[in-house]
């Protein structure tokens, strides 16, 4: 099994490779899709980092969806995590009354495949360019949402290390590795129901 590199290792390492120069703490930008299922293992990646001493951003979150987690999870579920921030990037859809629903999961996935990129380049050249007095080192990694493909064209071109935490449930991902075998054998879709093409 490979060995793990501590914060320390990485940051050497980092420096050695040419990128950003690093403050004493590595700084992880997760960036899930915005929804709940999307963003609890972020949350929780995120603060095993935090606890390894590392500075997190939590990013992607249009401001209800934070205000979903924390009503979710209790409003003090995030007290004693300082280095662990959220920063809200819009994600292109209008706002509506109704706050503590996701929003329709393929207008959402439309969206943000196609408004997020200056948002999310943007985070990332305010966070890289803050002042020392600010507190935040710049960011060394980026770990992204299988959804939010965006974000890799925006970490290289900031030379910023990038690694895909992709969270599916068993079955989910079941379902993604059989759907080609479940359309041969004419099992999916259903006799009757019409598909909408999306391309």
């Amino acid at each position: 099994m490979p060995k793990v590199a501590s914060s320390k290792e990485y940051i050497h390492r980092s420096r050695e490779n040419g990128f950003n120069q690093l403050a004493e703490k590595p700084h992880v930008v997760c960036i899930p899709f915005p929804a709940h299922g999307h963003i609890t293992p972020r949350l929780n990646l995120a603060k095993l980092l935090h606890y390894k001493d590392f500075h997190i951003t939590l990013d992607g979150l249009p401001e209800n969806n934070h205000k979903r987690l924390l009503k979710s999870r209790g409003s003090n579920s995030l007290d004693g995590l300082p280095d662990l921030r959220f920063e809200a990037i819009p994600d292109g859809l209008p706002r509506t009354d109704y706050s503590d629903v996701t929003q329709d999961i393929p207008s959402l996935a439309d969206s943000t495949s196609k408004h997020c990129l200056v948002a999310f380049r943007n985070l990332l050249y305010r966070l890289n360019n803050s002042t020392t007095s600010s507190k935040i080192p710049p960011v060394t990694l980026v770990v992204y949402d299988g959804s939010m493909s965006f974000t890799l064209e925006a970490a290289e071109e900031f030379g910023i290390p990038k690694v895909l935490f992709w969270s599916p449930c068993a079955c989910g991902l079941l379902g993604y590795t059989l759907y080609h075998t479940l359309v041969e054998r004419g099992l999916t879709p259903p006799k009757g129901v019409k598909i909408k093409n999306r391309s």
